[in-house]
């Protein structure tokens, strides 16, 4: 596992630690971490803060041209919102942990002309399969079931 995926698996397990769901995100400009988060939406009662969201939150205000040369690395391939603000901010690569339990965006991103790279990581997939079936009824509510 690549440094800046382990930030977001740090990310992960600080969202795990806190009684949240285990998603970490960062988003590198040229080889230096530029935001890191995690899903906070159980910790801040919010309706967006997903790890990719929060991620960009911590990033702040940035031209366009930082995030046009920027990678944002997730634990969890992105869902329609987070792969929506992937589209805005034209980030144009994304490294996923895995997606076997859970199936974002991906298409569309790659639809839209941004390289996405799916890890499979044991670690990212251990990690939401325990929390899913520890939580179900917190995991389906942040995927909008």
């Amino acid at each position: 596992m690549d440094q800046f995926m382990k930030a977001a698996l740090e990310e992960a397990e600080a969202g795990l630690a806190e009684g949240g769901i285990p998603i970490g995100s960062v988003i590198v400009h040229e080889g230096t971490i530029i935001g890191r988060g995690h899903n906070r939406r159980v910790q801040k009662g919010s309706a967006i803060l997903h790890g990719e969201m929060d991620a960009l939150e911590n990033a702040g205000r940035q031209p366009a041209a930082v995030y046009r040369r920027s990678v944002l690395y997730t634990t969890l391939s992105p869902c329609a919102m987070c792969s929506g603000a992937i589209l805005l901010y034209g980030i144009p690569r994304v490294v996923i942990g895995e997606n076997r339990t859970f199936l974002g965006e991906e298409e569309l991103l790659r639809s839209r002309g941004v390289q996405v790279d799916v890890l499979q990581d044991d670690q990212c997939i251990r990690l939401m399969e325990e929390f899913i079936r520890s939580k179900p009824e917190l995991w389906n509510e942040d995927i909008g079931v």
